[in-house]
């Protein structure tokens, strides 16, 4: 085979890949487009500005170029505070071309957070926008930091390189790193749901695997889409769906640089036409009580939606589908996977299931002492795939206990049906156990969900005055003005008419919004003990 080169065999489930000795991903997903006519091609669009695969790639390489020079090479750790854009592209993929290991993060945290990450994993150079300076220049401040190198993205600043002249002063050609399909690439930090930040580690084969397996076998996604997806690209699933599936495909991506509001993205659906949109559970949410609030809304272009980071209620589905004509396709995936491991099939969409396995991906549920469970027992859901992390950095205890004899172990608690299909009642530190039987937060949630009042809600547990476990209801109104005694009341009713007796929320407790991860996954862990 060719250096850098894939072969697929779509004729197989699932399909074959083949990578060749020397791979390099910038390759696969850039310079493959240009030899084959799609330079001129949008790429990535936004309001008011458009860019081509050749003004990707030309930015790509001087990017690589740019880290050359300054001494940045392979193995060497480069972190991204970058925004979704082509700044974004030029960090990541500007990293994989020289061997370099891009780590995107989160920028909507706090400088304690950066410090630890800076720190954990030694990266060299850190990539920002000016406006996130204020939260990551102490934690750059820290003792332990071995930043050499900090290059703003948007401005001119002291102390810190300017990206734009960089790549002016930089080659537009870079020849890649004779890296291999194993490689380390980039990592991903995610502390889920728990709170406790770890990096997985991932390789310059994976984004393939996720793009060929997911976006081309189960979603059909092609050159001739254009996909949009507001969760951001610096988590996995924001960056399966805005980078690697669209620069895989040839497809073209949307993005919006700001947080995603219920307005902006129903009026950037409407602006773009997008054929396949990804979203979260509270996103979805949103947008329908905008729509029903009498927003506008143009749903017609869409052939795809998928949901992931948090279960999807069933009355979200179904309100979704009668105002678009297309169901939401819910899968589930993490970090460690960098995508989807299961996903409804088209044509077979189950609503309130998670699908079946995406075909490459084994999975089994098991109990306490591993050993595999029948279907309809609940059970940690555990999965292997040629893109799961190879492991966590610098955390070897952490790696052996969810990283087992080639098997990840989730964390999910999860049931498979006769047919294949899996259902989510929870994370395994979320369960609740009421009088001895074992309640699944979200099926609790989900029918708070199905009240007309509610716009999201989560549940915990807590202690009563006999110091008992019981459920406890934190909710999210869409017209918040409505809280209250008379409503609390009316809530737990309408849960016990649905559910068996023990499970309805004993306390219910009115909130703004919901603490949540960047990906849309509640953070229960916050709501305890309140």
């Amino acid at each position: 085979m060719r250096d850098h080169s894939v072969a697929v065999d779509e004729t197989a489930t699932p399909r074959g890949i083949e990578f060749a000795g020397t791979f390099n991903v910038s390759v696969a997903v850039l310079d493959r487009h240009l030899e084959t006519g799609r330079g001129d091609k949008p790429a990535l669009v936004t309001h008011g500005a458009s860019w081509s695969y050749a003004a990707i790639a030309e930015r790509v390489n001087r990017a690589a170029n740019a880290f050359r020079e300054l001494g940045i090479g392979p193995g060497d750790r480069v972190m991204l505070f970058c925004k979704d854009g082509p700044g974004f592209y030029d960090g990541f993929l500007g990293a994989a071309r020289i061997g370099a290991v891009a780590i995107p993060v989160n920028y909507f945290l706090r400088a304690a957070d950066y410090a630890y990450m800076l720190k954990d994993s030694g990266a060299s150079a850190v990539i920002a926008h000016a406006d996130m300076f204020a939260e990551i220049e102490p934690a750059l401040a820290e003792a332990g930091a071995a930043v050499r190198h900090r290059i703003c993205v948007d401005a001119e600043a002291p102390g810190w390189l300017s990206h734009e002249a960089l790549l002016a002063a930089a080659d537009p050609w870079c020849p890649p790193a004779p890296t291999t399909p194993r490689s380390d690439c980039f990592w991903l930090y995610s502390s889920g749901s728990t709170g406790d930040p770890k990096a997985s580690v991932h390789q310059h084969k994976d984004q393939v695997y996720t793009s060929v397996l997911y976006a081309e076998a189960v979603a059909g996604i092609s050159a001739e889409d254009v996909l949009f997806s507001p969760p951001k690209m610096f988590f996995a699933y924001g960056l399966g769906n805005s980078v690697s599936f669209p620069l895989w495909t040839g497809a073209t991506a949307v993005y919006l640089e700001g947080r995603p509001t219920a307005e902006n993205t129903l009026e950037a659906i409407a602006a773009f036409r997008p054929s396949v949109y990804f979203g979260v559970p509270t996103l979805y949410a949103m947008q329908l009580a905008a729509i029903e609030a009498g927003h506008a809304a143009d749903l017609s272009s869409l052939r795809w939606a998928a949901s992931g980071g948090e279960p999807l209620p069933e009355s979200v589905f179904e309100e979704w589908k009668q105002r678009s004509g297309v169901e939401i396709v819910e899968s589930i995936g993490s970090s460690e996977a960098l995508h989807f491991y299961t996903a409804n099939p088209p044509g077979g969409v189950r609503a309130g299931s998670l699908g079946t396995l995406v075909p490459g991906y084994d999975g089994r549920i098991v109990g306490e002492e591993g050993r595999d469970l029948p279907d309809g027992e609940p059970g940690e859901l555990v999965i292997r795939g040629e893109s799961v992390a190879t492991y966590y950095w610098n955390k070897p205890e952490r790696t052996a206990r969810g990283m087992r004899d080639g098997w990840f172990h989730t964390g999910d608690t999860c049931y498979r049906d006769t047919d294949g299909y899996y259902y989510f009642c929870g994370r395994d530190d979320d369960m609740l156990k009421v009088g001895g039987i074992w309640v699944a937060p979200f099926e609790v949630e989900s029918a708070l969900a199905a009240h007309p009042g509610v716009l999201e809600a989560a549940v915990v547990g807590a202690e009563d005055e006999n110091g008992l476990v019981k459920p406890k209801a934190f909710v999210a109104l869409k017209q918040p003005g409505g809280a209250g005694p008379a409503l609390e009341s009316e809530l737990v009713g309408f849960v016990r008419d649905r559910l068996a007796p023990f499970k309805y929320p004993r306390w219910i407790e009115f909130v703004d919004e919901l603490p949540k991860t960047a990906s849309g996954k509640i953070q229960r862990f916050r709501l305890r003990g309140t």
